[in-house]
């Protein structure tokens, strides 16, 4: 992907850094030449100015288009649709498994359309780091790495044989191998570099770092001031491909930061904090950038958790500005001095770096935080943005008790646990992980957690037996530090052992719990607890057997282990009795600031990033011992229960068929607000009696064998019968059952929603799915839409729509319609019975549109309902009219 040759506003000048020269488009000269007020401009919006100048083209990036990011200054927003082309792509193997199988099956397809397969290539370079496939099968062990790792590899054998296939096939495609470290603490710790670099005409070209990733939490470099956010694969392929990918200039919302922390507040506290204000706040689309005298008090790597929880918060992005910190960190984690060289000459260049001194910018809207105000704090639970102190946890956990599980009058119950001389009641903690990119890039929560287990040792504490506890730090440098700062014993003592490097716990990956505490959970439908480093706690997501789910720091991790319960009040009851029989309390435990900080400074050093990071691509004898076979195209093998071939280019021409009008289609689905890519997209373990266990079984695989649906993502038989499966979803088409079910018509058989959808299929049946608020939240699960149009789902209807799952449904040719504010399927008064046409999509059609839903009751009644088309630009419309954005860009390249 080259940069353009139009300049039409004279900015493309020559920069030293160093001993080097490099050219970049200069904001200054920009301004100088017609665009008036940019240095004004949020820095974020800086970026995709210099995105637009760098590939102004006249075609999909115009003259007007730059000027309507300097025309935002007036109104702090625009509707105005620009082309915005990131600098790289990040993939984690969950959602860039599918992301390589559909590259993959492109080449196919392109052989069949009589085009040139080898065009098939990344036209940017791509990451992929495999960092989800690990489960948390031992634990509390010394042999739990070991023993964990060779189950990974045992089970995920073929989907690592396609990868390496794919590192070696694939131009500009880049594999980190099992074992490594969370993507985005990769990302944070190495591959990405603040302003990128490219040689092009014998020139070397500076421009700042930007990516999109096939994961939600992609933000946490935002830390690091690299503007990247979360995308679908979908959304990620066509970036691969080069095709720009189209947003509408967003509004960005200001975060005014000062003071510092109090002594005893985490990081993990913050950024919960903030989640909640800007959740409140409804930020769902828009950039937030922090800015402030308080943000030079926010190490790098708080300023990454807090750039990491963005879908928590529901933005786009939460981006920090360069300083002298971000410096810091460059050099402290290995980056070469030519490159923090430059990256301090180039963001001062464009007026992009940050000192107290720095006049605020322009801002669509503005919060503040007092970073002395925030309190020690959890999230749960059930969402992210729930927080609650930790003062007040053990009240709010009773709380729901009645309000959310139903169960009033009842926390004081406790049952016995088979061959177990202790109880387990509503409450308890049965899972303790620390985990996650959200905090385990951070030492200061890290290390607080390891001198904490330290103290409660010392002490003669000793974890509660029913905990099943967990160390999945983000790559192998905590480990490192761990290891020389002397704390891992102390962690080991405690049940902390490591299980490896990925994204455990957090994902689903906890594995099972030991089987007595599982079946007196399920005999006696205990609200079991998990308190995990996590960023999400979503019903369903954490552990099948677990119901109440909470976000908190690494250090209070170690504490909920030690007590066991939620029922404990760590303020002001013990945590337990020490070896001197006196009752220890948190605060006796807790480590100082200072403390933390001295050990950071000892024991977090350059040579342990340089060391890790030496070899990264090298992989263990595991990922070296796999035999793959070459070529061109991808051997696809039809008994493979984890790669297949997907159907959607079957029959596919070279010139699209026009778009058919929905008519009389059946209602799949009736869902509430907050349903989240969680509940659609498979996710977690694959139940026996389920469609896609019943796959399997018919396949030959042994239920213990299943393994996951994440690890299944390559396999599109699997991943369409999990599609609306989460055992704890709720379709109100069948009130008071959990579960993927619903009810076929006009027979009124209530069945699995795979098997209705597949009735509908034969019967010629066209499909819709109607949801309330915030329908798609959560993470940026590509099947959650895929599977949706596998199903033969057309539309879904819903009150609005969460921006990564809106635009994945588009990519794969799903219309998502929102109602007018005010009316819902609830006040519709649907049931489930109705049948529902839209015309409008054959032709005439524009972005954003109102089209009518005409419903026809079980009782002939008929109503016309507006509902807003939100395919919300151009670009996304002939995506749409293509039947999706990967035949589009088939088309265009076998044109």
């Amino acid at each position: 992907m080259t940069t353009s040759s139009l300049d039409s506003f004279k900015c493309r000048k020559t920069l030293t850094a160093g001993d080097k020269t490099y050219v970049y488009y200069s904001l200054v000269e920009a301004e100088r030449n017609g665009l008036a007020g940019i240095s004004q401009l949020p820095v974020s919006m800086k970026v995709l100015l210099e995105n637009l100048l760098r590939f102004e083209d006249g075609r999909t990036v115009k003259a007007d288009d730059i000027r309507a990011i300097a025309g935002w200054l007036a109104e702090r927003s625009s509707n105005a649709e620009i082309a915005f082309r990131p600098a790289r792509v990040l993939m984690q193997d969950f959602t860039g498994v599918p992301a390589v199988v559909d590259l993959a099956a492109m080449r196919d397809a392109m052989n069949a359309l009589g085009g040139n397969p080898r065009l098939i290539n990344p036209l940017v370079p791509v990451d992929l780091v495999i960092d989800h496939s690990v489960i948390v099968d031992e634990f509390g062990s010394p042999t739990a790495f070991a023993h964990n790792v060779e189950l990974e590899y045992q089970r995920n054998g073929e989907r690592y044989r396609f990868l390496k296939w794919a590192q070696q096939s694939f131009d500009n495609f880049r594999v980190v191998p099992p074992g490594t470290g969370i993507c985005h603490q990769v990302n944070l710790e190495y591959l990405a570099q603040t302003v990128w670099t490219k040689d092009e005409n014998g020139e070397t070209l500076a421009y700042p770092d930007t990516l999109v990733g096939t994961d939600s939490h992609t933000t946490m470099v935002n830390g690091l001031a690299v503007l990247g956010w979360g995308v679908g694969g979908i959304e990620a392929e066509a970036a691969m491909l080069g095709q720009p990918l189209s947003m509408v200039i967003p509004q960005v919302v200001g975060f005014r930061v000062t003071g510092k922390l109090r002594e005893g507040v985490t990081a993990t506290d913050l950024v919960l904090t903030v989640t909640q204000m800007l959740r409140k706040k409804g930020v769902v689309g828009k950039f937030v950038e922090f800015f402030g005298p308080g943000i030079g008090a926010l190490a790098l790597e708080d300023r990454a958790t807090i750039g990491n929880m963005a879908p928590e918060y529901g933005a786009t992005c939460g981006f920090f500005p360069v300083d002298v910190e971000t410096l810091r960190y460059l050099s402290q984690t290995g980056r070469t001095q030519d490159r923090v060289a430059l990256v301090e000459a180039y963001m001062k260049a464009q007026g992009m770096f940050w000192t107290p001194e720095t006049p605020d910018p322009v801002f669509t809207d503005l919060l503040e935080l007092d970073l002395d105000s925030v309190e020690p704090s959890l999230a749960g639970p059930k969402r992210p943005q729930d927080r609650v102190l930790l003062s007040e946890t053990k009240a709010g956990f009773l709380g729901s008790m009645a309000s959310e599980f139903k169960k009033d009058g009842q926390a004081g119950q406790r049952f016995p646990v088979e061959g177990e001389d202790y109880t387990i009641g509503h409450g308890d903690v049965v899972i303790a992980a620390i985990t996650s990119c959200t905090n385990t890039s951070n030492p200061s929560v890290m290390i607080g957690a390891g001198l904490l287990a330290r103290n409660a040792v010392a002490k003669g504490l000793t974890r509660k037996p029913w905990v099943k506890t967990s160390l999945a730090p983000g790559s192998q440098v905590a480990a490192d530090y761990f290891k020389k700062a002397d704390l891992q014993k102390d962690l080991d003592a405690l049940g902390f052992n490591l299980v490896g490097f990925g994204c455990t716990t957090c994902i689903g990956n906890s594995g099972p719990l030991p089987e007595p505490i599982s079946e007196a959970i399920n005999a006696n439908d205990v609200v079991a607890a998990a308190v995990l480093s996590g960023n999400r706690n979503f019903e369903g997501r954490v552990n099948p057997d677990v119901r109440a789910n909470y976000l908190a720091s690494p250090p209070l991790v170690v504490a909920y282990a030690l007590a066991g319960s939620l029922q404990i009040d760590l303020v002001n009851d013990p945590l337990g009795t020490g070896s001197d029989g006196q009752p220890v309390y948190l605060r006796d435990i807790w480590p100082s600031s200072q403390e933390v900080a001295e050990y950071i400074r000892e024991n977090v050093t350059k040579e342990i990033f340089a060391t890790r990071y030496a070899d990264v691509f090298k992989g263990d004898e595991n990922w070296q011992a796999i035999e793959i076979s070459s070529g061109l195209t991808f051997p696809w093998d039809s008994r493979s229960t984890y790669v297949q071939n997907p159907p959607y280019f079957e029959g596919m021409t070279k010139t699209p068929v026009p778009v058919e009008d929905i008519d009389d289609a059946r209602i799949l689905g009736l869902f509430l607000d907050s349903i989240t890519t969680d509940h659609i997209s498979p996710a977690g373990s694959i139940k026996q009696g389920s469609p896609a266990g019943t796959y399997l079984r018919d396949h030959q695989v042994r239920p213990q064998d299943f393994n996951q649906y994440g690890t299944r993502r390559g396999n599109h038989q699997v991943m369409m019968r999990g599609t609306f499966a989460n055992i704890r979803i709720k379709n109100q088409m069948v009130p008071g059952v959990e579960g993927g079910v619903t009810v076929h018509e006009p027979s009124g058989e209530q069945m699995p929603i795979f098997d209705a959808a597949m009735r509908y299929k034969g019967e010629g049946v066209p499909l819709v799915v109607f949801a309330g608020k915030e329908y798609g939240t959560g993470s940026s699960r590509d099947w959650a839409a895929k599977g949706t149009v596998l199903l033969g789902i057309r539309a879904v209807i819903a009150e609005s729509f969460e921006r990564i799952h809106r635009s994945n449904l588009v990519g794969m040719g799903v219309v998502p319609l929102v109602f007018d504010a005010g009316t819902s399927w609830t006040s519709l008064g649907l049931t489930g019975k109705e049948t529902v046409t839209i015309h409008g999509l054959a032709e005439g059609l524009k972005p954003r549109d109102v089209l009518l839903a005409r419903i026809t009751y079980e009782s002939g009644e008929v109503k016309e309902v507006p509902v807003v088309c939100r395919i919300d630009t151009y670009e996304e419309l002939e995506y749409f009219r293509n039947g999706g954005i990967l035949h589009y860009v088939l088309r265009s390249l076998a044109a």
